[in-house]
């Protein structure tokens, strides 16, 4: 390796800066927290190189993967992901680095693709082909250590790299076998016997309050994991994999929400919800303390902290360890009480607006907005649930620029913020985007059963689709569209339809529920938890089940 003496000349042979792909795994302690670390010190390197010029930014991800160990099997599975950078480094100042975040992460000497703390490696370097070894001794792959290989020579046998490669960069033609990234995965795909175990997406939750993470080079600000969640992955070929639909438990800590506000607005209520919606078969527990509801009052920031914060607080210093323990979303779109409700306990943000604040059309405002809510999510590392919304929830709902067609009016606009939010310096893991096509936001009721009827398009994986891949969330519990269909007159004119509350439309909603587990929908946010519960489970039942 290259004395920090001989850096400098490096540094300056770089006119530009070089886009880079890097895979990275873990398979030994907190995996997540891990590989998190690994990219915190990626954007370092003037701490692990010792010089002022190094540059390197992160800046696209892939969603991240549990995996299957490959070629040594009796060692536990992988946590996987890819990342794109921009650096200045020439390839082998950037082995160099990356080698020495594996020290720092805590790679120790192990069997050749045993386990590891992390493992992080140069997949592409521009379109570069790079071999660092003699020309005598490029046989085989026998005798690569403290060598550069460029593309990494065994990436075309392993799905671990290229379905991540495949989340950012599909179209990359690989320098040597002249095929895209999704042709190399889809003849690896097609390779697969049906007792191999298929890659699954995970969401890591991660743990607060957190303490810093130690390293030779400093500390980093990378909180422990908490609980993840697995997720079935789709790909051109289709989805696959074994996939739960999980239950978000509706916790409004208002006076003006529809229909629990008043109910939970203080702490013993609020606890009691908690800890019902848990036994009954809750996977996250979602705080609100602003009524979305065009109609509520205004809540200022602190008042909406007053009132989310000490339920979290109090979910978290209960004594029943499963309630303890819970899963807490925040439901807000400001990054004031979105970073006082994690510090609080919280493990995930809701945002309604996606980022950009309720103004529409969106302006330099609503930029401004998503901006300093990137940037407290990827400071926190938590998973963000981003909604499709036109500002105020019964406004803006034409869609003629699109001839009606709502999910394509959600790939497009909600697709654009997603982009934003990943993409670019300071962007957002790819892996803790959540997506909600936003039911009664801005949208007629009638093209609401449609969009229904064709959730899993919305994320379906073809050309210029930014939500591709993106777990699914739908949120559909007692809202006010159920009701304007309950009220028209049935065809033959003997049933006159009926007026109906919220507490009404439980029913109606049940029937939105088994149609989101029969679209795919990796989350479903209800009310009734224990009824809701029921539901899912027997969905889940009918559409998993196998005619073979």
């Amino acid at each position: 390796m290259y004395h920090s003496s001989s850096y400098f000349h490096l540094y300056m042979s770089a006119l530009y800066l070089h886009t880079v792909a890097l895979a990275l795994g873990s398979n030994l302690g907190d995996r997540f927290a891990n590989i998190e670390t690994a990219l915190c010190l990626l954007e370092a390197p003037t701490a692990l190189l010792g010089v002022d010029e190094a540059k390197l930014s992160v800046i696209d991800t892939s969603f991240m993967y549990e995996t299957a160990p490959m070629y040594v099997t009796d060692q536990p599975c992988f946590a996987n992901c890819a990342c794109m950078v921009e650096t200045n480094l020439e390839p082998i100042v950037l082995l160099d680095l990356v080698k020495k975040i594996e020290d720092a992460v805590g790679r120790v000497p192990t069997i050749r693709n045993g386990p590891r703390a992390v493992d992080v490696d140069i997949l592409f370097y521009d379109g570069s082909n790079i071999d660092t070894r003699p020309k005598n001794s490029r046989r085989d792959l026998e005798n690569l250590a403290g060598e550069l290989v460029v593309p990494h020579p065994r990436m075309a046998e392993r799905e671990f790299v290229l379905r991540p490669l495949n989340d950012m960069i599909p179209d990359f033609v690989h320098p040597i076998y002249r095929k895209t990234v999704r042709a190399l995965l889809s003849g690896v795909v097609s390779r697969r016997t049906r007792d191999e175990p298929p890659m699954l997406k995970v969401i890591p939750f991660p743990k607060y309050p957190c303490a810093s993470t130690s390293t030779p080079y400093g500390s980093t600000s990378v909180p422990s994991t908490a609980k993840y969640w697995t997720v079935a992955s789709t790909c051109a070929e289709g989805k696959f994999g074994p996939s739960k639909t999980r239950i978000m438990a509706i916790l409004n800590v208002t006076t003006d929400s529809l229909p629990d506000g008043s109910l939970h607005n203080e702490v013993p209520a609020a606890l009691e919800y908690a800890t019902t919606s848990v036994e009954s078969g809750a996977d996250i527990i979602d705080v609100g303390g602003y009524s979305a509801d065009p109609r509520a009052k205004f809540v200022s920031e602190d008042e909406e902290i007053n009132r989310v914060v000490p339920v979290i607080k109090a979910i978290r210093d209960q004594g029943n360890d499963s309630v303890r323990e819970a899963l807490i979303s925040v439901d807000t779109f400001r990054w004031g009480v979105a970073e006082a409700a994690v510090q609080a306990g919280a493990n995930c943000i809701n945002d309604i607006y996606a980022f950009t604040g309720p103004g529409y059309p969106l302006d330099q405002a609503s930029t401004d907005h998503l901006l300093k809510m990137r940037d407290i999510t990827r400071r926190l590392c938590v998973p963000v649930v981003l909604m499709h919304s036109r500002g105020a929830g019964d406004s803006n709902n034409d869609y003629s620029a699109y001839n009606g067609n709502l999910v394509s009016a959600i790939r497009t606009e909600l697709g654009d913020k997603v982009d934003k939010i990943v993409r670019g310096r300071g962007g957002v893991r790819r892996w803790f985007v959540i997506v909600d096509p936003g039911f009664e936001f801005s949208k007629p009721v009638d093209a609401q059963y449609t969009l229904l009827r064709n959730m899993a398009s919305i994320t379906a994986d073809d050309h210029e689709n930014h939500l591709a891949g993106c777990p699914l969330l739908v949120g559909t519990s007692k809202k006010s569209f159920l009701g304007v269909v309950l009220e028209r007159p049935g065809s033959e004119g003997t049933y006159k339809g009926r007026k109906t509350s919220p507490q009404e439309r439980g029913w109606a909603t049940a029937a939105t529920v088994a149609c989101a587990v029969q679209q795919g929908a990796s989350v479903v946010r209800v009310h009734d938890v224990l009824e809701m519960h029921d539901v899912v489970a027997i969905a889940s039942a009918i559409w998993s089940g196998s005619d073979s």
